[in-house]
């Protein structure tokens, strides 16, 4: 399963968060490092994750149209 760790962006859904996962990629002619953002809908039971913390999401099935990770654990 995957994990990726990232930061609460939202958390306005009941029952969902949204986290902003930062990856760093390099351009592949010039070499340059650059940032890229996705955000993700991850499933948060309990309601215990708020905005601006960082926690981890790990894969799982498809709860609904757009939330396919659950929270594992908030840091």
């Amino acid at each position: 399963m995957r994990i990726k760790k990232g930061e609460v962006v939202s958390t306005k859904m009941d029952k969902t968060i949204v986290v902003s996962v930062v990856t760093y990629k390099n351009h592949e002619r010039y070499k340059k490092s650059f940032r890229v953002t996705n955000k993700f809908y991850a499933h948060d039971e309990n309601g215990v994750a708020k905005e601006g913390d960082i926690v981890e999401i790990e894969e799982t099935r498809p709860m609904s149209r757009l939330k396919r990770w659950k929270l594992v654990e908030k840091k």
